[in-house]
């Protein structure tokens, strides 16, 4: 439990909201995930590819990477590579400071990787009706990753796996 710190604090406080608001804990809702922002750009990426969420944590550089990679950090005894999505995707970053930014831990298929994004502002929940399997335009750089989008609030939450990142050679393969 305590690796998932954050995000047990977020669903806590997703259910305190959900009490507040009439709804029943949550247990209408099909999916969960955890909303982020890279670039402008808002994404939701599942519950259950998200080991947790980080303030930005010391780390030491690597040599001989790509500009990409930006060192490993040692979290509880664990050494995780941190790597910054939005020079990844190439896509500007919203925040200069690199404190102010979030790191998203994916733990998928011997894949440990810390995933520095502008921001995380919580947990959204989604019905299986609200779903649709339409993908981001085919010109971003998140469509790769991108695994159809929930219409809710009249706005398009799009997918972002994390799975099909870790699938990628490009990423997985940071050496220079």
């Amino acid at each position: 439990m305590a690796s998932k710190g954050f995000i047990e604090l977020l669903r806590l406080a997703d259910m305190a909201r959900s009490r507040k608001s009439g709804r029943r804990g949550g247990q209408e809702f099909d999916w969960q995930g955890v909303v982020f922002e890279i670039g402008g750009q808002r994404m939701v990426a599942p519950m259950g590819q998200v080991a947790e969420v980080l303030s930005m944590p010391e780390y030491t550089s690597v040599p001989l990477v790509k500009p990409w990679m930006l060192g490993i950090a040692n979290i509880r005894g664990r050494l995780l590579p941190l790597t910054d999505l939005s020079r990844f995707l190439q896509v500007p970053s919203r925040l200069a400071q690199m404190s102010q930014r979030k790191v998203m831990v994916i733990d998928h298929d011997n894949v440990f990787s810390g995933l520095l994004v502008d921001q995380v502002i919580g947990i959204e929940q989604f019905t299986q009706d609200q779903y649709r399997p339409e993908a981001i335009e085919p010109n971003s750089p998140f469509a790769p990753y991108n695994h159809g989008k929930f219409f809710k609030d009249e706005q398009d939450w799009y997918v972002f796996m994390p799975s099909l990142l870790t699938q990628d050679l490009q990423y997985t393969d940071a050496a220079i």
